[in-house]
């Protein structure tokens, strides 16, 4: 099979598009013909070897080649001990931490897939799981009236954290550059603030910050939220998710706050009841652009440096 493979943290000219061994199906996995792969900023971070926490996959070089986690196709066979899927069937899931999504096959294990709306495209299926995911977890303390914080809102996961903030009833802040801010506004958010020009950590108070590219202190962090708020930091630099973890719940116990990292669970649990809304057309997908598989280094070019309005997905295959 055809893959897009990387040997060294850099650019995306450490990609390589090579002929690999298509690889079978271990005990309780399944083999996916992948359709649509959605690119994610962890696939930028994990090209760069950016931030530091990347390298956990391997300090000097990675030992995942394959970049892309969230997939849409078609299982194709299936291992040992599978009980729920079977060949022919349509399906999307998120392959983390193996990757793997930037080939024409992917063996992923079973309970990380679920079967594809038939109302979705595969495109669309393949933008939901780690954005689902994110955005269903991050809001799970939001309640009805609480004023919420969103940095990096014009992403794939800001995009379905407005939509689904909104229909509860939250009042929310969408926090991006000044090219993205027209598309926040679309999606619902009451308020819209261009970081380059407005320091959002200045403005609220709000009852929950979500940063899913967060590079401030903890003390800034802090300055933004209520009594008893909460913020949540998704994505971001090193140091900031080093403090986040040391000094952030230090600083919450003294001041009433609660200040963290969200660990994200990627199994289908926790994205399928954004699938469902999705299906029923009661949040909608937002896909920037679509590349050919040719295209990958473009694609990962578009999503990581911040370009894509949601997502990015690439066709690795007709439907």
């Amino acid at each position: 099979m055809r893959a897009w493979v990387y040997e060294r943290y850099g650019s995306v000219d450490e990609l390589r598009l090579r002929d690999v061994p298509t690889p079978a199906p271990a005990r309780g996995e399944v083999l996916v013909e992948v359709v649509a792969t959605s690119v994610n900023l962890s696939d930028w971070e994990a090209l760069r070897g950016s931030p530091g926490y990347t390298r956990l996959d391997g300090l000097r070089a990675p030992r995942t080649r394959i970049l892309g986690s969230d997939v849409a196709g078609r299982v194709v066979a299936v291992g040992e001990g599978i009980t729920r899927l079977r060949p022919g069937d349509e399906v999307f899931g998120d392959s983390m931490p193996r990757r793997g999504g930037f080939a024409e096959y992917v063996a992923m294990p079973e309970k990380s897939l679920v079967r594809k709306p038939p109302d979705l495209s595969f495109a669309e299926a393949s933008i939901i799981p780690q954005p689902g995911a994110i955005a269903l977890q991050a809001l799970a303390s939001g309640r009805p009236g609480g004023r919420l914080l969103v940095n990096g809102a014009g992403g794939g996961s800001g995009s379905f954290m407005i939509q689904l903030a909104v229909a509860r009833g939250m009042h929310v802040t969408g926090v991006d550059d000044a090219g993205k801010l027209d598309f926040v506004e679309q999606l619902g958010a009451h308020e819209v603030i261009d970081y380059r020009r407005t320091d959002f950590t200045r403005t609220g108070p709000y009852d929950l910050v979500v940063d899913l590219v967060a590079r401030r202190s903890v003390f800034a962090y802090r300055r933004a939220l209520a009594r008893g708020g909460r913020c949540l930091m998704v994505g971001g630099t090193l140091r900031t998710m080093l403090r986040m973890l040391t000094v952030g719940p230090v600083l919450g116990a003294v001041t009433g706050a609660r200040l963290g990292v969200l660990f994200v669970h990627e199994d289908p649990d926790h994205f399928g009841p954004v699938a469902d809304l999705c299906s029923r057309g009661e949040i909608a997908i937002h896909i920037d652009r679509t590349f050919t598989f040719a295209d990958v280094p473009a694609a990962l070019t578009w999503h990581g440096t911040g370009r894509a309005r949601g997502k990015a997905v690439v066709m690795v295959r007709e439907g």
